[in-house]
């Protein structure tokens, strides 16, 4: 994740940040269960990590945090419900890149996800990884950017949906590479990697956690990690910056977000729990099984951060076509 840095974990002392939940409790938040609204369904990776944050937070803080799943739209369902949703510290939103990614296609949404939410901290990133059928017999970023460009138009890259991050991520790569590649876009990573699978397209850029099974199986061929750094589920899988196409991040993360006009007492108390939370040698260990690492960093970076992923994705949008008017 650029801007943030997710090797470091949190700087603060374990005994300066686990106090008591009683003695949170004297600020009166929270004063009841806090709801963090999810928009993908459950057991997506999201899903995943915001239950692990859930628990951790409910064990902080001393009241329930309940994980509110409300999929549709690319998360857009949920983000709009967030939005909208009382300034308190009891409605929270785990954003992800994809609100980014959706914002950057439809620019006129109901919402805005600078303006109309208060950032808290950065959550978690999983790593995307470029994979291709093996029946296309290449073997590194380098084989496949000659092939495609040998069929301009000819590569097709399966995606889950028009604004996706996959898709994005796919397009990102054909402007670097100068490549004419096709979208097939599918509802969701299951039927796109099946299809994949099956030879309906030729490549994608996926999660790690969704394709590592099919990798080790030998049904997809990983080229390279699509973020700043190796996954941990394939440590031997070069970067695209190691395959020759540096400064080349499109790892999906997620982030813990407010409405708008949240207390700066609520944002920085769950800032400094999530941050907590996040880096117990337990949730690292749980999540790292999936492909998703923790990251580190206040309500700024992650403001800073948002403003610079929204403006990156908006440039590769306009230069794909993308742009809703």
């Amino acid at each position: 994740m650029r801007g943030i840095d997710r090797r470091t974990t949190c700087r603060l002392g374990l005994a300066t940040i686990l106090v008591p939940a009683r003695v949170l409790a004297q600020g009166a938040y929270p004063a009841r269960p806090v709801h963090l609204i999810v928009g993908f369904p459950p057991g997506a990776s999201m899903d995943i990590t915001a239950r692990m944050l859930a628990s951790g937070l409910s064990q902080m803080l001393g009241q329930q945090f309940v994980v509110e799943n409300k999929p549709g739209a690319g998360s857009t369902i949920a983000a709009d419900y967030a939005a909208h949703a009382a300034a308190d510290g009891y409605t929270l939103f785990v954003g992800s890149s994809a609100n980014i990614t959706n914002q950057a296609i439809n620019p006129h949404l109901s919402f805005d996800m600078i303006k109309d939410f208060a950032p808290i901290a950065p959550v978690a990133t999983v790593t995307v990884v470029l994979v291709v059928n093996p029946s296309i017999n290449v073997h590194s970023v380098a084989e496949l950017i000659a092939l495609a460009k040998s069929k301009p138009g000819g590569v097709f890259y399966a995606s889950v949906g028009i604004g996706s991050a996959p898709q994005l991520a796919a397009e990102l790569f054909a402007q670097r590479a100068g490549l004419k590649l096709v979208n097939v876009p599918y509802q969701g990573s299951p039927q796109a990697v099946a299809d994949l699978i099956a030879g309906r397209t030729m490549m994608m850029f996926s999660p790690a956690s969704t394709v590592v099974g099919q990798i080790a199986a030998g049904k997809l061929t990983a080229l390279a990690s699509a973020s700043s750094k190796r996954s941990s589920i394939l440590p031997n899988l070069p970067t695209m910056a190691e395959a020759g196409m540096p400064n080349f991040d499109t790892g999906i993360w997620f982030c813990l977000l407010a409405p708008q006009g949240t207390p700066q007492r609520v944002i920085d108390t769950v800032s400094r729990a999530v941050q907590t939370t996040m880096h117990t040698p337990a949730t690292v260990q749980a999540l790292g099984k999936q492909g998703i690492e923790p990251l580190s960093g206040g309500p700024n970076a992650l403001r800073r951060f948002m403003v610079s992923e929204l403006a990156r994705w908006s440039d590769v949008a306009r230069a794909a076509g993308l742009l809703k008017s």
